[in-house]
C-alpha cells in the first residue's frame, strides 16, 4: 500500500513541497524574530519567559534537536542517547538551568505515545530540572504539538510530574560590568512559512503535512539536512543579531554548530590565517588535522568570516550519526560550545570553544 500510495502522490507533494517552500527569507525571518522577541520582552510569559541571568554565578546549558524517537530505523537520537543522559547527569548535579531549545521530540514521524514509550530515561533526566525549577522547554517545528494540541498541557504535566509551560523563545536578562545584556533563545524555524505560520497551517504541518510525508518516505529537504539552505539560514540569523543593540541571538533547527558567529571550521580557518602569519607550524598541522576531521559535519564557510561580530550562537544538535552531541554552556562569565560523548566512548565532555563574555559585550561595543 505505501508502496501504491507513494507512486501515485510522489509528484504532487513533490510538488507541494516546491510551491510552498520554506527557503531562507531575510525580510520574513527578520519580522518573526523582531515580533517574538518584543512580545516576549513586553509580555513575558505568554510566549516565553524572561529570566534575570547573573552571568558570573549563572550556570546554562542549552541543547536542542533531540528529536527523540521510537528507537527504530529512523530514529536519529537512539545513537546520541548515552551521551546526552551523561551530559544531563553532570549538569543537573553541578546544578545548571537547563533550556531545550526545540526540536525535542520526533512528532512528525512519531506519535507521543510511542515517543514517551522508548524513552523514558531522557523524560527522567529533564525531570530532574524540573524539580529544582531549572528547566525551560522551548518548541521546535517537528514538535510543534506542543503548541496546538488541547491536550498538550495535560501530556507536559504527565511527562514532568508538574505543569510546564512549552514556550516560543526565553530571554535572558544579564549584565557585564554594569553593561546591559540580553541573551535570546528560540528554536531558529521563525520565519519558515511552513512552520511559522498562523495556527492552521501548523496544524497542518504538524499533525497531517509532517507524517504524510514520513509514510511515504519523502525528504523535501528542509534546513537541517540541506547544505546550502542551513547556511543560507545561519547567515540571516547572524545578521539580524548583529543589527541588535546588545542582543546574542541562541537557536537550534539547523544542526550545525556555531559560536561566535562562525561555524567552528571558520574559526579554526581564521585560527589557521594567524598561526601563518605567525610561522607556527605546529598550530598549522594541527588545526588541518582538526580541519579534515570536522569538515563534513560543519560544511559551509563564509566569505567574510574574519570580520563578523560575536553575536549569533547554534547548539548544533543531540542526534549526530556518530553519538555525539553538542551545545552551548555559560558558566562564571564564558559561553562555551561543549561536545559529549558517552562515558563509555571515551572522555565525556569537550570544550570546542569559548570566549568571555566581556570580551564578546566589548566586540559588540565596537
Amino acid at each position: 500500500m505505501r508502496r501504491l500510495l507513494r507512486f501515485l502522490l510522489l509528484r504532487p507533494v513533490l510538488w507541494a513541497a516546491r510551491k510552498f517552500d520554506s527557503s531562507p527569507d531575510k525580510a520574513r525571518i527578520y519580522d518573526a524574530l523582531t515580533r517574538l522577541f518584543n512580545h516576549i520582552l513586553n509580555n513575558p510569559g505568554k510566549l516565553g519567559p524572561v529570566i534575570d541571568f547573573d552571568s558570573q554565578s549563572g550556570k546554562l546549558i542549552i541543547f536542542s534537536d533531540q528529536h527523540k524517537g521510537a528507537r527504530n530505523g529512523a530514529d536519529d537520537f537512539a545513537v546520541a542517547a548515552p551521551a546526552y543522559l551523561e551530559a544531563l547527569k553532570y549538569y543537573n548535579k553541578a546544578g545548571f538551568l537547563f533550556i531545550n531549545l526545540g526540536d525535542c521530540e520526533e512528532l512528525w514521524e512519531n506519535t507521543l505515545s510511542r515517543v514517551k514509550k522508548y524513552n523514558e530515561a531522557a523524560f527522567a533526566a529533564e525531570k530532574a530540572f524540573v524539580q529544582r525549577n531549572a528547566f525551560v522547554k522551548v518548541i521546535g517545528n517537528h514538535d510543534l504539538y506542543w503548541a496546538n494540541d488541547p491536550l498538550a498541557g495535560l501530556e507536559l504535566e504527565a511527562v514532568y510530574g508538574r505543569k510546564i509551560k512549552a514556550s516560543e523563545g526565553v530571554i535572558l536578562n544579564t549584565g557585564i560590568n554594569g553593561e546591559g545584556l540580553r541573551i535570546f533563545c528560540t528554536h531558529g524555524h521563525q520565519g519558515d512559512a511552513n512552520s511559522d505560520g498562523n495556527w492552521f497551517t501548523k496544524f497542518f504541518i504538524s499533525r497531517i503535512w509532517g507524517p504524510l510525508q514520513s509514510y511515504l518516505r519523502i525528504n523535501p529537504n528542509e534546513p537541517s539536512n540541506n547544505a546550502y539552505k542551513k547556511t543560507v539560514h545561519n547567515e540571516i540569523m547572524y545578521e539580524w543579531s548583529a543589527e541588535q543593540d546588545h542582543i546574542l541571538l541562541i537557536t537550534g533547527h539547523t544542526h550545525q554548530p556555531v559560536f561566535e558567529s562562525l561555524t567552528h571550521i571558520e574559526r579554526l580557518y581564521r585560527q589557521m590565517d594567524i598561526a601563518k602569519s605567525d610561522n607556527d607550524n605546529e598550530t598549522i598541522k594541527k588545526i588541518q588535522e582538526e580541519t579534515n576531521l570536522y569538515q563534513d559535519r560543519f560544511n559551509s564557510l563564509v566569505f567574510d568570516y574574519k570580520r563578523m561580530l560575536p553575536t549569533y550562537f547554534n547548539t548544533g544538535c543531540c542526534c549526530f550519526s556518530d553519538g555525539d552531541i553538542t551545545g552551548i554552556e555559560i558558566e562564571s562569565g564564558v559561553i562555551r560550545l561543549v561536545k559529549w560523548k558517552a562515558a563509555d566512548q571515551g572522555a565525556g565532555r569537550t570544550v570546542l570553544e569559548e570566549m568571555s563574555l566581556a570580551a564578546i559585550t566589548a566586540a559588540i561595543r565596537r
